[in-house]
């Protein structure tokens, strides 16, 4: 092995999300050396959601400059890309945008779903899962096909405008960010016959490779616009969810990272793929063969922000943990219902118990948040996905010490929070992979940690009794099915 996993070495991370472009310098022990970002605008009406694609490679380009400034050329290894996962575009051969890219959460394709799921049935229900949802990248082609006048266009996923522009020209597309554009997973190839029933041209979809695969070096043109050394080379990335799992190190089968932002997202890793009835759930296939299950549920930090906008949450918490009270609220985000552990498009928020002032009620908002991600995890368990490895919590809600340590309480289980643990980190970390460390080993030399809580087993005790109360709620109100509320009860037995 080189030094990829030493001082020496310096390792980027891109990150393209809503509302900024990161980039980090990473060296092979885990060291943060510099970070930049730059922000991104967008425009959303209704159903519609867009960014434009040339920003994304002028704040990128910009994140990179400035983290690269004072880091010596000769100790750049390589980097990679991740992105927003189903944002998607058309553009020319030679890689300039021919439409705005339609962001992750753009609905306008909902019309084509139903196509989209009669036509690829068979194929989505041997990938685990089921059927495609609105949002996600094949839908919106079709839609951008039925709606624009481009015939020798190419579709390209967010972090493939940027590939291209580092290479200075087409390269291949990752497993991870195809994956809702329909790529046959455990086939390594695109349905060729499913996509001609539904109209998508031959040689609009890039080539496809394993997440971790050095598709090129950069260019002699983006090495001036980045700062970035001309010959680095470029490793394929994964979608930020992916990429912030291998920012927490849960890479091993059965670890979990659990991302608490304005919604609860967990993905975990796995030895087999885990297939789901309920349509909740899908596998990402990850570095080295495994695959890496998950969901994002509709609850989570966001139920907080909204009933407390302006509040000073330290003081907040502070009165809360003080309370006592194990009154519990389901911590919905929004109005459009539930997506996991289960989907119920008419859920809404309810509280169980007795809530008196603003201290129980943030503090019943914080218990909400931890019993849906147990039930999350139950879920995953009731589908036979291994979740008995490491959890890591991380997002913005991981900083909150006594809900962590709340979490770790109603989860009978310790957990692990990364000293840093960000999308950007987890693709420096793939990016390390260029000189021959496996994920494996590169995660294990960069990813540090910070604490690690365990659980007050009397604690978990009194809390249980809550859980399964609220449980046994959501399954009263039709929206759980009784078999995965039984396991639930009867994990808890255990």
């Amino acid at each position: 092995m080189s030094d990829a996993l030493t001082a020496d070495a310096v390792h980027l991370g891109l990150d393209l999300g809503t509302q900024s472009a990161r980039a980090v310098a990473v060296d092979g022990t885990g060291r943060l050396l510099a970070a930049a970002s730059r922000p991104l605008t967008g425009h959303r009406d209704g159903a519609r959601h867009e960014q434009d694609p040339e920003q994304w490679w002028s704040a990128l380009a910009g994140a990179c400059r400035e983290a690269l400034r004072g880091i010596a050329p000769e100790r750049v290894r390589g980097l990679a890309v991740d992105a927003t996962s189903g944002t998607v575009l058309l553009a020319d051969e030679r890689g300039r945008p021919l439409t705005p890219g339609l962001m992750y959460d753009d609905g306008r394709a909902r019309a084509y779903t139903a196509r989209v799921n009669t036509a690829g049935e068979h194929v989505w229900r041997e990938l685990g899962y089921r059927a495609m949802q609105p949002s996600w990248a094949l839908p919106k082609l079709l839609w951008l096909l039925d709606n624009t006048d481009f015939p020798d266009a190419r579709l390209l996923h967010q972090a493939d405008l940027i590939t291209w522009r580092l290479a200075g020209h087409q390269v291949a597309s990752d497993a991870s960010h195809a994956l809702k554009t329909g790529y046959h997973l455990t086939g390594d190839r695109w349905p060729d016959d499913e996509l001609a029933r539904l109209g998508v041209p031959a040689g609009l979809l890039p080539d496809v490779v394993p997440p971790g695969t050095v598709i090129g070096t950069v260019c002699a043109g983006a090495a001036t616009a980045t700062g970035i050394p001309a010959g680095t080379p470029i490793v394929a990335g994964m979608t930020d969810g992916c990429a912030a799992q291998i920012g927490a190190g849960a890479l091993a089968p059965g670890a979990w990272n659990s991302v608490l932002g304005t919604t609860l997202v967990l993905k975990g890793a796995s030895d087999h793929l885990v297939r789901d009835p309920g349509g909740v759930v899908y596998c990402h296939r990850g570095p080295g063969g495994t695959w890496l299950p998950g969901g994002a549920s509709s609850s989570g930090a966001g139920a907080v922000a909204r009933r407390f906008p302006s509040a000073g949450l330290d003081a907040l918490t502070r009165r809360a943990a003080a309370t006592g009270s194990t009154a519990v609220t389901y911590p919905l985000v929004g109005a459009g219902g539930e997506r996991f552990p289960f989907r119920a498009p008419d859920a809404t928020a309810f509280t169980l118990g007795d809530v008196r002032g603003e201290a129980e009620e943030f503090h019943a908002l914080l218990l909400g948040v931890a019993c849906v991600e147990r039930l999350c995890l139950d879920y995953l368990d009731h589908l036979g996905a291994p979740v008995d490895g490491p959890l890591t919590l991380t997002g913005g809600g991981a900083r909150n010490a006594y809900w962590s340590q709340l979490r770790a309480d109603l989860l009978g289980r310790t957990v692990t929070l990364p000293e840093h643990a960000e999308s950007a980190t987890g693709m420096a970390v793939l990016a390390a992979t260029a000189s021959g460390a496996t994920l494996r080993e590169a995660a294990a030399a960069m990813v540090r940690v910070r604490q690690q809580l365990p659980p007050d087993p009397a604690r978990t005790a009194r809390l249980t009794p809550v859980y399964l109360d609220f449980v046994g709620e959501l399954a009263r109100r039709g929206w759980l099915d009784e078999t995965v509320a039984g396991h639930a009860r009867g994990k808890a037995e255990q």
